[in-house]
């Protein structure tokens, strides 16, 4: 387990790189998070970490939650702690910027967000199943958006103890440590996480490296790849923006990159808040994964991960 940071919960001080860039498009950004970013992050920082608290009363490790549970259009599982987390998560971050947009997985979706030039992504419960199971790798995720692009997020693991914050230009923390990702070229004998169909498709191309166990939360699937415990990280299609904003940009300020496999990266809050296959992944790295899906794109992915 690691720490969790200072100050009864986290040091979000960041030495600044270069400035809080505008939104490319529509209106201006809210001035409280131009003039004080590092408030408004630490205060997400505390929302979220108030929200697992309240999930991890449900959880217990290694065995079935004690929350209820239902199941959505499509199967998958929504529980009674997933709804609440969203409630809170709602009102607290709501009262931090009321005039940003909100978009949730727990939350039926409306045009409004689209209105909106700075939107709360959220997911209440990343890894719902894993938190039914028992499983501790699930995660409360939180990010500001601004203009298509994440410019705060928060990815809190309760049952680990881990906490992760970035802000865009300023780095990226898990507890009190600076993510840096070390400079790699060659993804050789690297730990890779994804689907197994492009896993295969991989290994097919003659690229040799290590499986790692299938992690049950796609953010943290990503943030692994951003405190170097994996090489790189691969999602099929159809991963929301609630599953990747906030890891998206830890991954970014650690160094590395999320992408489609032309090579853009994701924007969010679109009409339809979904996406294609992506590479998370050090720039290097994600190069040769690309290369090495690039015969395999229209290769069917049989489950998503």
């Amino acid at each position: 387990m690691r720490t969790r940071g200072l100050e009864g919960g986290l040091d979000v001080r960041f030495e600044p790189r270069r400035p809080l860039a505008p939104p490319k498009h529509g209106a201006l950004a809210p001035l409280s998070l131009l003039a004080d970013p590092e408030t408004l992050l630490r205060e997400m920082t505390r929302a979220a970490r108030a929200a697992g608290a309240e999930a991890l009363a449900f959880f217990r490790h290694g065995e079935r939650t004690r929350a209820g549970v239902e199941s959505k259009a499509g199967g998958s599982p929504v529980t009674e702690a997933d709804m609440l987390v969203d409630r809170l998560l709602r009102v607290r971050l709501g009262e931090l910027l009321p005039e940003a947009g909100w978009l949730s997985e727990e939350t039926a979706d409306t045009q409004e967000r689209l209105d909106k030039s700075a939107v709360f992504i959220v997911d209440p419960i990343d890894g719902t199943r894993a938190f039914v199971a028992g499983d501790p790798r699930w995660a409360v995720s939180v990010a500001l958006v601004i203009g298509g692009v994440p410019h705060l997020g928060v990815l809190d693991l309760p049952a680990l103890g881990e906490t992760y914050v970035a802000a865009r230009g300023a780095g990226a923390r898990l507890g009190t440590r600076p993510l840096h990702l070390p400079a790699r070229t060659r993804l050789a004998g690297g730990r890779l996480a994804g689907p197994k169909p492009l896993l295969e498709q991989i290994r097919r191309a003659g690229i040799e490296f290590q499986v790692e166990p299938k992690i049950p939360s796609l953010a943290y699937r990503i943030a692994q790849v951003a405190d170097g415990t994996l090489a790189g990280a691969l999602a099929s299609t159809d991963a929301h923006d609630w599953d990747i904003a906030a890891a998206d940009l830890i991954l970014r300020e650690s160094g590395g990159f999320v992408t489609d496999l032309a090579g853009r990266a994701p924007v969010y809050n679109s009409p339809v808040p979904r996406h294609g296959v992506l590479i998370a992944a050090p720039a290097g790295i994600g190069d040769q994964l690309n290369v090495a899906l690039a015969n395999g794109r229209n290769v069917p992915i049989l489950w998503q991960g």
